[in-house]
């Protein structure tokens, strides 16, 4: 089983709530985290700027990953949304299981 967690910078806490809200509903991701108060620093169209961001971390079974970019792009505010996905190397082997079937996966 592989899980993979998925990092999303977003323009607010509301923001990120909207969207992990909607992608667990939707079962692309088992569970979703809302950090807010992230300080950014980014080059972004030839200049530097900083900005207060919001991070939604998403957690989907690998196969899945391709769906949630997806679906996470279509929602978000931004023209190029910072979304990453890292796979996981281990872990809890029932929280694993756990993420599998809750995005529709087989453990």
């Amino acid at each position: 089983m592989t899980v993979a967690l998925v990092y999303v910078n977003t323009s607010d806490r509301a923001e990120a709530l909207r969207i992990g809200r909607a992608m667990v509903e939707a079962r692309l991701a088992a569970a979703a985290n809302v950090i807010p108060g992230v300080s950014s620093i980014y080059r972004w169209q030839g200049e530097v700027h900083e900005a207060a961001e919001a991070m939604l971390v998403l957690k989907t079974a690998a196969e899945q990953t391709g769906r949630l970019v997806e679906a996470v792009k279509a929602m978000h505010g931004y023209d190029c949304p910072g979304i990453l996905a890292v796979t996981a190397d281990g872990g809890n082997p029932d929280y694993l299981a756990w993420v599998e079937r809750e995005t529709g996966g087989v453990p």
